[in-house]
């Protein structure tokens, strides 16, 4: 499973995502997009060392490097600004042979997408849990139906929670990510844990 931070400031934010890692969380997605360059390194730099490898940057990828971080998102924009213009031949080399994800939110953008993405986003599936008014504007389920894409994975995301994650995997999704439902519960650690139970429960 995946995790994307809070776009805010969590109260014992760092040990919280220290604990997940123990857990088993396979990747966690920096998301803080109100951050300076300062900041997000600061931040980087309290979350223990043997997890930078499972640390995905979202913004202020100049700073990867530094901390010998390797996993890059792109958001939909920052996507058709690198890859889909003209001048995508001018993407920075420090993309190359990297890992690479982008956010999608209809199956026709994700069908669409070049090679060298290993997993996408698609978004909204549920009514989310982080974000007010925002939810699907078709049944992502129905559309995941005529995906052509299987060069790179389909992760699900949004509104996301131990009701519901099942039927993310039982309907063609290949992996999940989880935001509200960690980050707005008063447990986070423990909501990890279902949800991590019923997935692989699911894929035994």
């Amino acid at each position: 499973m995946i995790v994307i931070t809070n776009p805010s400031a969590i109260a014992n934010e760092i040990s919280i995502i220290d604990s997940l890692f123990e857990e088993g969380l396979s990747l966690l997605h920096i998301r803080k997009p109100d951050f300076s360059e300062l900041e997000m390194a600061q931040f980087i730099h309290q979350i223990k060392l043997e997890y930078r490898a499972n640390l995905v940057l979202h913004h202020h990828h100049d700073l990867a490097e530094d901390f010998g971080i390797e996993r890059f998102h792109f958001s939909e924009k920052e996507r058709k600004r690198i890859y889909d213009s003209p001048a995508r031949f001018l993407k920075p080399c420090r993309y190359k042979n990297k890992s690479k994800s982008t956010s999608t939110h209809s199956v026709e953008d994700f069908n669409s997408l070049r090679d060298g993405f290993d997993y996408a986003f698609l978004s909204p599936v549920f009514k989310s849990i982080s974000k007010e008014n925002y939810e699907p504007k078709a049944d992502l389920f129905e559309t995941l139906k005529s995906r052509t894409n299987y060069k790179t994975k389909v992760v699900a995301l949004g509104g996301i929670d131990t009701q519901n994650i099942q039927e993310i995997f039982e309907k063609g999704f290949d992996e999940v990510a989880l935001l509200g439902s960690i980050w707005n519960s008063k447990t986070p650690l423990k909501q990890f844990k279902i949800c991590q139970q019923i997935v692989l429960s699911y894929l035994q």
